[in-house]
């Protein structure tokens, strides 16, 4: 049992072994990542933490940056979440939800600096040959495309 401001509630051998919880498995690994011309960008290692209940990322660009996310299902709000943070000292929220073999999270509503209002936009895409694709995509406040941040390719290690 686990006790929580006094309330005792029994502990679940495997709170995080649900369908909903595995949506984003298919990142776990260890990757090279490369841009759409093949030029290496980076690497990224994925894995599951606390029984599986976080997909937690560890990224190191190929220019120096780093950087980190967590990652989880709230059974609550039915929705993915991911906290990034950088060696920049940048932070990212996103929120969204899974499709089979796609994870597609979002910003609120943010105040920019070249547009008034945008949000991120941030998809991972399973490909048939088991690589992922990430998309970054900057969306207007009328949730239209705008730029493109990151299309990078993951493909795992050998």
């Amino acid at each position: 049992y686990l006790c929580f401001s006094g309330i005792s509630v029994a502990q679940d051998d495997c709170a995080c072994c649900t369908e909903m919880h595995q949506q984003f498995d298919f990142c776990v690994g260890d990757w090279v990542v490369s841009d759409t011309a093949g030029n290496v960008v980076g690497e990224n290692t994925i894995v599951m933490l606390e029984d599986g209940c976080i997909v937690s990322e560890h990224w190191r660009g190929a220019a120096g940056l780093t950087g980190r996310s967590y990652n989880y299902y709230n059974m609550a709000e039915s929705t993915w979440n991911q906290l990034w943070i950088d060696s920049s000292g940048s932070s990212l929220v996103l929120k969204g939800h899974a499709e089979p073999g796609k994870m597609i999270l979002q910003s609120a509503l943010q105040q920019g600096q070249n547009v008034d209002w945008y949000f991120n936009r941030i998809s991972w895409t399973k490909n048939e040959d088991g690589s992922v694709t990430q998309l970054w995509e900057i969306l207007d406040k009328n949730e239209m495309v705008i730029s493109v941040a990151f299309n990078g390719i993951y493909t795992l290690k050998k």
